[in-house]
């Protein structure tokens, strides 16, 4: 990569985190995007999924087809960088880095363009809603793999904490499959001062907070990995007052289907017995999101190699997290590999998620000629 088309990626960057939007929202974001593909001459299809893209680049006689993908959409979090990029959005900030995923694929599409050496068919995929709201499930509903035939995927997420430009490839999960927990304890509001004309949903409530976290610890194998976490808290108006209603929200993470069905079972039995013991109603509602992220082992292979061909370090050895991806949703239909590139140091409050979080412009280099890396490494497998 040229010392010109780094710094024209970082102002691409630093401009899309400017920028932001929320999932659903990404309509700047894509036309931004579509600009600089005109720009670069790579034909494009837009309005897929919602506001999802896919560019495509056709070289050579080779029949191989391969998709790249990034993602667009940021976070309702409010920026506390102080940066001069930082979001004129208030409110709303990438604090994902999926601005730099974005900026990346721009740059690998820009390197394809220039590069005579590859046969076949890529696909640059732009994706929207990322953070929860099912982007790649809407793609894939639109006829992804249908109208761009890839045979292999691959896309990366930057990493705060591992050393700035080092590539980790897994072999297997990389990232954890999990839903949304919503519970309402339903009781009998009333005067503080006269609690047996009551039923305290407030009291249930501190009870089944207690109670759900042996579910982990009481009922998972301790060889398997499992999350229930319970983030939030809900009821009630006036310090004079029992409650009427409590709504607990959370999530819950795993890297196996059978330690779902084990945690989903526990949260009912637990609902239904701090139900029987206050008196009160007990509503569990969990909605499954993305599913488990696992790299298939020829594509990790691939995603390796291409990392060696660009001079990366390369680790093996990092356990998955237990964040997750929807990604998940594409290995569901093709094989192919995420992973993750370093970030650089992780301070404090920049961690993804965290207000002070900014994507390091120093690692574009390494990310986009990676992308284009595994592309043509894939092409290559493809056409041997």
């Amino acid at each position: 990569m040229t010392p010109e088309l780094h710094q024209k990626l970082t102002t691409w960057r630093r401009h899309l985190h400017a920028h932001p939007e929320l999932s659903l929202q990404e309509k700047a974001t894509a036309a931004f995007v579509q600009e600089k593909l005109t720009e670069l001459g790579i034909p494009f299809e837009a309005g897929i999924g919602g506001h999802g893209i896919v560019a495509t680049l056709t070289r050579g006689s080779a029949q191989g087809r391969v998709g790249l993908r990034a993602d667009m959409d940021a976070l309702p979090i409010t920026e506390d960088t102080g940066l001069p990029h930082a979001s004129r959005h208030p409110g709303v900030m990438h604090a994902c880095g999926h601005d730099g995923h974005t900026a990346s694929l721009l740059g690998a599409a820009a390197l394809l363009v220039d590069d005579t050496d590859w046969s076949g068919t890529v696909d640059f995929i732009f994706q929207p809603a990322e953070e929860g709201f099912g982007g790649s499930r809407a793609m894939v509903a639109a006829g992804l793999f249908e109208r761009f035939p890839m045979d292999r995927v691959f896309g990366f997420h930057n990493w705060p904490g591992l050393e700035a430009g080092t590539i980790a490839v897994h072999d297997g999960v990389v990232m954890a499959s999990g839903g949304r927990v919503t519970i309402t304890i339903d009781g009998h509001a009333g005067h503080a001062g006269m609690p047996h004309l009551t039923r305290d949903p407030v009291m249930a409530a501190g009870h089944l907070i207690v109670a759900l976290q042996s579910i982990v610890s009481r009922s998972v194998d301790p060889l398997d990995t499992a999350v229930l976490s319970l983030s939030t808290i809900e009821g009630g108006t006036a310090a004079n007052q029992i409650a009427g209603r409590v709504v607990i929200r959370g999530t819950l993470r795993f890297h196996r289907d059978g330690v779902k069905d084990v945690i989903l079972s526990g949260i009912e039995r637990t609902c239904a017995g701090i139900a029987t013991s206050f008196g009160v109603k007990v509503t569990p509602e969990i909605v499954m999101g993305v599913g488990v992220v696992i790299n298939t082992p020829a594509e990790a292979a691939l995603a390796r190699m291409a990392a060696e061909k660009v001079q990366a370090e390369v680790r093996r050895d990092l356990a998955p997290s237990m964040a997750g991806e929807d990604f998940a949703f594409y290995l569901q239909q093709r094989p192919g590999a995420f992973v993750w590139i370093g970030n650089g140091e992780l301070r404090d409050g920049a961690e993804l998620h965290g207000p002070r979080y900014d994507f390091n412009d120093a690692i574009l280099p390494v990310a986009s000629t990676w992308m284009a890396e595994v592309a043509k490494t894939a092409l290559s497998a493809n056409n041997q």
